[in-house]
């Protein structure tokens, strides 16, 4: 692994670790879901981020996600009083689909198979 994808990573680690406890913080109040950051993605110039999101406990994330785009700015100064780095990354904040992917596997692996095997 080159040096530079293990800095990246190294950051990515910890945005995440320093956003969680943050965004925990910013909704408490505005959201009865829970909020995990499930992963954060930097740019390889490491200037901006995608903030991977699971929101459990609401029907509908878009009023969370609009939240949060609108206190972008705001969240950003507040990451960089608690970590230092060279550049503030911008954060674009979605949705992880990696939940929704996983109970669609789990729905299609436990579906009864159309045909049946032994009929050959």
């Amino acid at each position: 692994m080159r040096a530079a994808d293990r800095r990246q990573k190294r950051v990515d680690s910890v945005l995440r670790d320093a956003l969680s406890p943050l965004l925990i913080e910013e909704l408490q109040e505005t959201t009865p879901a829970l909020v995990t950051v499930t992963r954060v993605e930097t740019a390889a110039d490491l200037q901006s981020a995608r903030v991977f999101l699971s929101l459990y406990g609401l029907a509908d994330a878009g009023p969370v996600l609009d939240h949060l785009r609108r206190r972008t700015g705001a969240l950003r100064r507040l990451l960089a009083t608690r970590i230092k780095l060279k550049y503030n990354p911008m954060l674009f904040f979605e949705l992880d689909p990696t939940p929704a992917l996983v109970e669609r596997l789990d729905e299609l692996l436990g579906r009864p198979k159309d045909h049946d095997e032994d009929s050959d």
